[in-house]
This record gives C-alpha cells, structure tokens and sequence, in this order.
C-alpha cells in the first residue's frame, strides 16, 4: 500500500524517507494541523516546546484514530516548531522520532516559524495518512 524510497544520488535520511508513494485506490486522510491544547482548549507545556510536542503527538493519535488510521500509516507530516534555534528543533524532532513515526519511516518536513495560531503556541504537525481497508472510524 504504501512505498517509501529514498534517492541514491542524495544524502541519506537518518530517519525519514525521501518520498513515500500510495497505490490509486487508496483512501487517504488529509489531516488539520495537530496542535498542543487539551480537552478544554488550553495550550499544554506553556514555554516548553518538548512537552508541547509530545501532546501534539497524542492529539494526532486521536486524530487519526478518528478516520480509522494510526501513526504507522502516516505518509508525509509538516512538523513546525517557534524557533529559530536547531537545538530546539532537534529536541523536537526526537519526539517525533520516538513517537513510531520514524518507524515507516513516513516523509516529513521540519520547519522553524515566527509564530503559530494559538497565543503561546510551539509546535504544530500536519499529516496525510493512509486509512487501511476495513477500519472503521470511531
């Protein structure tokens, strides 16, 4: 279903994939951003970019869960992190990575931003995913 390749002429990816490819018929899900906030719309981890990451990531797993689909389905994500500082974006990254989202390993962008939507706001990923024949949405 899915296939992830990776160009021989590049430099290879330590724990992404250089592009993944989905067979035609495939249902996909197109998700919103995931963002860091809780059940009643509070941002999680004020001014700590790690803990923020790591809700992100469980708000994706609902997210996905939602449609039918889980992290290892995942093509491509959009991970962006308030920083101009590669340490803080690398810190970032290892939540992604530890999440299983390196697993596939899916297609991914990591990008340091001005500002995000929500006033306090750090980290917010965007994904499609694959939604596996037979799964049923919640």
């Amino acid at each position: 279903m899915i296939r992830r390749a990776n160009a021989p002429g590049l430099f290879p990816p330590p724990t992404y994939a250089h592009a993944s490819v989905v067979e035609a018929g495939t249902r996909l899900a197109f998700l919103a951003g995931s963002v860091p906030l809780d059940e009643k719309g509070e941002i999680v981890g004020p001014g700590d970019p790690v803990r923020q990451a790591e809700r992100v990531i469980g708000n994706l797993r609902e997210q996905l869960g939602a449609v039918g689909s889980d992290l290892a389905h995942v093509v491509v994500t959009e991970v962006y992190v308030v920083s101009t500082e590669p340490a803080v974006l690398s810190a970032v990254w290892d939540v992604v990575e530890a999440s299983g989202l390196s697993a596939g390993p899916h297609s991914s962008t990591l990008v340091g931003v001005a500002c995000l939507g929500y006033p306090g706001q750090l980290v917010e990923i965007t994904a499609t995913a694959t939604v596996p024949e037979g799964r049923k949405q919640r």
